[in-house]
């Protein structure tokens, strides 16, 4: 039987402002997507905490046996500076500054982002699309709801009716937002826009002769608006109607507020059924922004490059302190933050470390399936990891009276109590013992220079078919050697 079955998940909906149970469309399966990054600069610290948060959420899901389709996409085009509808893509911007192809700019920061999210122990996502991959579908949509009336052409740009859409269908259903309020709270357009109400925004941006990224449409050269991306890659790999959506809350409005919009102007339904939205990250109680100076990307945070902490932490331990605080509330990211995460993240491992050392006893005087559920019971409750981790404290103090011989425990419940710390901790909370792993790669390397000697003295015997064999056996396994005056290295 499924895990699931077993289980009760709620999850807190942004659409109703409740925690409702969650009931997938298709029984077994979850299909999720996530808005992802808009690759014109190095991913940040906020974006890599709203990726964990739903890194995690996939975890459980699969622990729960779920078979989850997680699309995360990349948009490499259509995203204008300020998230606006007027002005220069940010992508090309950057290309223009740097001199660089819009594509070189992608390339780089796409590159950037897999790494950062490799190095924090990251699931990769099942599908990630890209924008500049699907112009096709996106003006096949333009073209749906310019057929329904309420999207417009206007000098080569089309454009969403807001007040139209409004007179069947509730536009800030999501956000809460008023149309009327908006309206009234907008300046005039004084003839200098094609929109015909403020509020609408673009579906398709007609290209100045400047614009670099372009392509061609029924109704000019040009490039998709910002919002309509995600709607055709939502729907391509996951359906007019799926289980997920999520992003930051800054996405809330005006971004997936236009995707509802959208969805239901083509389709005539929701396209969603929980919507999931992560609170913002601040560093030292104040809002990051690189123009005041308060600001620390990932890879900074794991070099000790930087002028914000007192040395470098390990990305275990950043995970670590992230998922101390829940993904809808403010994190505050500091020094003396981190330092006490430290403390704690090291304490769980050690901890865990110690487990093997554990005898059974006949009988248990602890209530490891109470303690068990109760960590089923944290993450059932919209995926509550600070009520998880300091349920992995409890079972910390477990361990140490179980070492002093202050408890007892039986050998299937010591079995049961093993495999759950290991599953919440590495599975779910996706994370790492370092220790373990430095213990792996000090033996790695040990084997190495070790197989390095046996060649060095196969080439000092001109027995140099055993010297190739064992360079090129290396660098099957992804081990490159290098021969130098001060002897041979090797690296990974």
């Amino acid at each position: 039987m499924p895990l699931y079955n077993s289980q009760s998940l709620k999850i807190y909906n942004s659409l109703s402002g409740e925690k409702e149970s969650f009931n997938p469309i298709h029984e077994g399966n979850v299909g999720m997507y996530v808005c992802g990054p808009t690759v014109y600069s190095n991913v940040h610290l906020g974006n890599v905490r709203t990726f964990m948060s739903f890194d995690v959420i996939f975890r459980y899901f699969l622990h729960l046996d779920y078979k989850v389709r997680y699309v995360r996409n990349i948009t490499d085009v259509g995203h204008i500076v300020d998230d606006v509808d007027e002005g220069e893509d940010k992508i090309a911007k950057k290309a223009r500054l740097e001199q660089l192809e819009p594509m070189e700019v992608v390339q780089r920061y796409t590159v950037d982002f897999h790494d950062i999210l490799k190095s924090f122990n990251f699931l990769p996502p099942s599908i990630e699309p890209t924008a500049t991959g699907h112009i096709i579908e996106q003006i096949e949509i333009i073209k749906k709801i310019i057929d329904t009336g309420i999207g417009y052409e206007a000098n080569g740009s089309v454009y969403f009716d807001v007040v139209k859409y409004n007179e069947t269908n509730n536009y800030g259903i999501l956000s809460g937002r008023n149309i009327e309020d908006m309206l009234a709270n907008t300046r005039d357009l004084d003839g200098q826009s094609d929109k015909r109400n403020p509020q609408d925004f673009a579906l398709w941006k007609k290209a100045e002769p400047e614009h670099i990224m372009r392509w061609p449409s029924p109704w000019s050269d040009g490039f998709p608006g910002w919002h309509l991306e995600c709607t055709a890659m939502s729907t391509k790999y996951l359906g007019n109607h799926f289980d997920i959506h999520g992003g930051g809350m800054d996405l809330k409005f005006p971004h997936h507020e236009c995707e509802i919009a959208q969805n239901e102007a083509c389709t005539g339904q929701s396209p969603v059924n929980y919507w999931m939205h992560t609170n913002m990250l601040t560093l030292n109680g104040k809002k990051m922004a690189k123009s005041t100076g308060n600001n620390i990307l990932p890879g900074e945070i794991l070099s000790g490059d930087n002028n914000i902490l007192s040395k470098a932490f390990s990305a275990s331990v950043t995970r670590f302190f992230m998922l101390q605080a829940h993904y809808r509330s403010i994190l505050d990211f500091s020094d003396d933050a981190i330092i006490a995460a430290e403390k704690g993240y090291k304490r769980l491992m050690e901890a865990v470390d110690t487990l093997p050392a554990i005898s059974a006893s006949a009988t248990s005087s602890l209530d490891i399936a109470s303690w068990k559920q109760l960590c089923y019971d944290a993450m059932n409750d919209d995926f509550n990891t600070p009520i998880l981790i300091a349920n992995l404290f409890e079972a910390v103090r477990y361990i140490n009276l179980l070492k002093e011989g202050k408890e007892t425990i039986s050998a299937e419940d010591l079995k049961i109590f093993t495999t759950a710390i290991n599953t919440f901790i590495f599975d779910v909370l996706g994370l790492s013992d370092e220790k373990a792993a430095d213990s792996n790669n000090d033996k790695l390397e040990g084997v190495v220079n070790m197989l390095i000697g046996m060649r060095n003295q196969a080439r000092a015997d001109k027995n140099f078919a055993l010297s190739d064999q064992i360079r090129d056996q290396l660098i099957g396994l992804g081990i490159q050697l290098k021969d130098g005056k001060e002897g041979t290295s090797f690296s990974i």
